[in-house]
């Protein structure tokens, strides 16, 4: 139950008080053992005797008032309504639009329940696993900075010298994290590289299927973007054929369609990535194997029954 932002006692409080009352306590001495003035007990207990002592009537009422001389007429708060629909504009323009002050166009607005466009409908979410582990691949790649000194992420120094330094010693480039998903048992294969050119996409996913076939899973399907160095690859294409894998690729501007990856490139962005301080990329990159191991072998992944990839492998003790 929401209460007013000045109220001194709370529901249960009220009843309470009017129960006092019944007892046979005055209303100044009620008043002063909740610590509330006489008149705030004299107007509950009042309301309680006009509600038949129903506990509806210790509920807040409505601070607005019955009778608004001054509110706008309602010709005049349609035109500003109209103006709004047909052009779309803030409070400001529609008010030089029409004449009125900024803060009476906003209010009329706002009771209309158009002072913000309509939000898009969603579109529901369209979720599926395949059945077996090898079914379906999911591959995509995630940039992160190399660095030779933390940043402000780090230190908390966000100053300009800061900044200055920062930019002068750790400008590095980029490494790339390839990572391949098993859609039904998430086990993950990560690498990192210097590039995502079509030769390191090749070579990586190229160890991504033995690792795979070392767990006994025969990969079916490879779901990735429309990027250049996957649907461009002719190295990746015969690769894919040397397996007899079909290559399916996601529909432009949809990257939900690939969203296991997506969503596992967050989680190792969070667990990994940031979430320890690490003095140099290089000993982030150090890290990596190991937080691979844990997501693979002892984190509980929520999506699948709190338990960690390896148990949905069917061929867990090799």
């Amino acid at each position: 139950m929401l209460l007013h932002a000045n109220a001194k006692l709370g529901l249960a409080g009220r009843f309470a008080l009017v129960r006092m009352v019944e007892e046979g306590v005055s209303l100044r001495a009620a008043a002063v053992a909740f610590n509330v003035s006489p008149a705030t007990a004299h107007r509950w207990w009042h309301r309680w005797l006009d509600g038949d002592r129903q506990a509806a009537a210790l509920v807040d009422r409505s601070s607005r008032p019955h009778r608004s001389p001054r509110l706008l007429a309602a010709e005049l708060a349609e035109r500003i309504c109209e103006c709004r629909r047909q052009t779309g504009w803030g409070p400001r323009l529609v008010a030089g639009a029409t004449g009125f002050a900024h803060s009476t166009v906003w209010k009329v607005l706002k009771r209309a329940g158009i002072s913000r466009p309509p939000r898009p409908a969603s579109e529901p979410a369209n979720r599926y696993e395949w059945p077996c582990p090898g079914d379906l691949l999911h591959m995509d790649t995630s940039r992160y900075a190399r660095f030779l000194l933390p940043g402000h992420r780090v230190t908390g120094d966000r100053s300009r010298r800061s900044r200055d330094r920062t930019s002068q010693e750790t400008r590095v480039g980029c490494e790339y994290a390839h990572a391949i998903v098993d859609d039904h048992s998430r086990l993950a294969y990560v690498e990192l590289h210097p590039d995502e050119q079509a030769g390191t996409v090749t070579s990586f996913v190229e160890r991504g299927l033995a690792f795979f076939a070392s767990h006994g899973i025969v990969t079916k399907r490879v779901m990735t973007d429309n990027g250049f160095s996957y649907t461009k690859n002719r190295g990746l294409a015969q690769l894919l054929a040397r397996h007899q894998i079909r290559h399916l690729t996601t529909q432009p501007y949809r990257p939900r369609t690939n969203g296991k990856v997506e969503r596992f490139h967050q989680t190792m962005a969070r667990e990994w990535a940031y979430g320890l301080a690490y003095p140099t990329s290089d000993h982030r990159a150090k890290a990596l194997p190991y937080w691979l191991h844990h997501y693979n072998r002892t984190r509980p992944h929520s999506s699948i029954g709190d338990q960690p990839p390896i148990n949905r492998v069917h061929n867990v003790r090799g």
